[in-house]
């Protein structure tokens, strides 16, 4: 019998600089980068969710919303970020609720 080997990366849910990201850019507002990794700081040091250094943070922040960008779930004009309407689509509650459904549709 052969053992099969996951090769592929399993996200761990929840994902504080996805969800936060995600708050932010909910609102109907237009961000600077600086500005908003401000309100996303913040907001995961009031839920004690900070790790790694500001620095760190900031790449993963700015990974997290490049990632976005791509995935068509935020908008990016020149400097300037705004989250559009599927936003939500990437928090760890959907993304959670998703799977649930998906895993009770193979159960049936």
């Amino acid at each position: 019998m052969a053992t099969t080997r996951r090769t592929r990366f399993s996200r761990r849910i929840p994902d504080h600089v996805t969800d936060e990201l995600v708050n932010v850019l909910s609102e109907p507002k237009t961000y600077e980068f600086n500005s908003l990794f401000e309100l996303v700081y913040e907001n995961l040091k009031e839920r004690n969710a900070v790790s790694g250094g500001e620095e760190m943070l900031r790449l993963r922040a700015y990974e997290k919303l490049q990632n976005l960008v791509t995935r068509g779930l935020v908008e990016k004009a020149g400097k300037k970020y705004r989250g559009l309407e599927r936003i939500l689509e990437a928090s760890s509650k959907h993304i959670a609720a998703q799977q649930a459904a998906a895993q009770q549709q193979q159960s049936s």
